[in-house]
């Protein structure tokens, strides 16, 4: 699940590199309004697609790549893709099993430097669309708390946001939160959950080389259904820290240290999982691990 595409390098590589970070390739982050209005586009080329600090596409490569639009009153607009297997892997069992090879992200919102240069303000609104057949809707009646994430909700999930963008010096980052106005990526009765996290930067001054840390708070909200079901709390932390560089002419690359808290059941299962070398899905889905991007700005 990506985001909008920062207009600066070293926020946008921090964007690629973990979860969208998906928010390493997702979220949208705030970045100083353009002087002019402009149009620019991206493709990257990753070796592990994480939003979020889980892996989207099973620990291997993904094909990425999205423009934004932003005008000079401080008006943006967009669209973020991304090669995905996770609602695949879900549900593996399922004959015809579904088909949804790619995420779809729109979005658009407002940001401008209302508190004084180097501080954009940004709140939007992103739309995450998957374009999915045989999917297995709406069997969620007799939900209990192992078929939370498996029982045919929507994965397609509308989110608000709103972001503050700093920098000090050779210093930079943004603080955001943002709350689903929908079902949480497919999570039954997840209505209202809530992502807040830090993404911070710094510019070595050094072979165009920025060091990228981030930290972000998961909250899957619905811990107990009306009918008094206990469910399992899908709720965890992740974080990444890594380094991005800058090659000139556009091209930039990144790698990062990707982790999350990988929640559990009451039996020690994990709870976001991907399907293990045998063909089950137990494995966890956000596993430590390094994440190698390269990225191509127009």
């Amino acid at each position: 699940m990506s985001m909008f595409k920062n207009t600066t390098l070293a926020l946008a590589i921090s964007a690629l590199a973990g979860g969208a970070l998906a928010q390493t390739a997702p979220t949208p982050a705030p970045a100083p309004a353009p002087a002019t209005s402009s149009i620019t586009a991206n493709v990257t080329v990753v070796s592990d697609y994480r939003y979020r600090g889980m892996t989207q596409s099973n620990y291997k490569p993904a094909i990425q790549g999205g423009f934004d639009y932003a005008h000079e009153s401080g008006f943006y607009i967009g669209n973020w893709n991304s090669s995905i297997s996770w609602i695949n892997d879900g549900y593996a069992t399922i004959s015809p099993s579904p088909s949804a090879p790619i995420e779809m992200d729109f979005y658009a919102g407002f940001k401008k430097e209302i508190i004084g240069a180097g501080f954009a303000s940004d709140v939007g609104v992103l739309q995450y669309y998957y374009p999915v057949t045989n999917f297995p809707r709406d069997t969620c009646t007799s939900t209990s708390g192992t078929s939370r994430s498996t029982c045919g909700a929507s994965p397609n999930t509308t989110e608000l946001y709103t972001a503050q963008n700093f920098t000090f010096g050779p210093l930079s980052g943004f603080v955001k939160i943002s709350y689903s106005l929908t079902n949480l990526f497919g999570i039954y009765d997840s209505k209202g959950s809530y992502y807040p996290d830090l993404t911070v930067n710094y510019d070595t001054g050094f072979e165009g080389i920025t060091i990228n840390a981030h930290y972000g708070y998961q909250k899957v909200t619905g811990t107990q259904s009306s009918r008094s079901i206990a469910y399992n709390n899908f709720s965890y932390s992740d974080y990444k820290i890594g380094l991005t560089k800058d090659f000139g002419g556009g091209l930039s690359g990144s790698i990062a240290y990707v982790a999350t808290s990988q929640p559990k059941t009451t039996s020690s299962a994990y709870l976001w999982t991907v399907p293990n070398m045998a063909g089950s899905s137990n494995s966890s889905a956000g596993k430590a691990n390094a994440v190698v991007s390269l990225t191509k700005t127009f």
